[in-house]
């Protein structure tokens, strides 16, 4: 995955768009892809286990050792949990964005379509912001000529509204994916 600080339109929610007016670029839709309760149950889980290796040692070192664990744990997913931010103007997921006159057609995939889409029929070049605890994508084509990305691929528990907020569509669920 390309670092999304080369990409040519990375710094794009700091400057207005051409011929766009300066001023409040109000927010349209907004998401933090927070980590899923079984992801901190298995978080907690692998912290405890920091008891049995420090037990032998002493009771008490384990369980310090397993609470330092943990809050590393939570400091790493909370300060990995990427955002999506739908602006009228700007377009922010993760650490990337770009202006909303570069989006071209946006689709939002459930179930075995959105597996396709993080799977099989993922183009080399997409941007990819993933998050295996969220089963929902959403699919967003890039317009902009000077960027060799063909779109955006993002997790998202709230597909629809993602959608609508860039003016696409959801795709059909007939249990085949859409693009083969």
């Amino acid at each position: 995955m390309r670092d999304p600080q080369q990409h040519p339109v990375a710094d794009a929610s700091r400057r207005a768009p051409e011929g766009a007016a300066a001023g409040p670029d109000p927010v349209l839709f907004e998401e933090r892809l927070t980590p899923s309760p079984g992801v901190w149950a298995v978080a907690l889980m692998l912290a405890a286990l920091t008891i049995l290796v420090f037990a032998p040692i002493d009771l008490g070192v384990g369980i310090a050792a397993a609470v330092a664990f943990f809050a590393v744990e939570v400091l790493i997913l909370v300060a990995t949990t990427p955002r999506i931010v739908v602006r009228e103007r700007t377009l922010q997921v993760g650490r990337a964005s770009i202006e909303r006159h570069h989006v071209g057609q946006v689709t939002g995939y459930r179930g075995e379509d959105a597996r396709a889409q993080r799977g099989p029929l993922l183009h080399g070049l997409a941007f990819v912001n993933v998050r295996g605890w969220i089963a929902p994508v959403v699919r967003i084509q890039l317009t902009d000529e000077r960027d060799r990305t063909p779109y955006w691929l993002t997790s998202t528990r709230r597909p629809e509204e993602l959608v609508a907020a860039l003016g696409g569509t959801m795709a059909r669920q007939e249990g085949t994916a859409e693009g083969r």
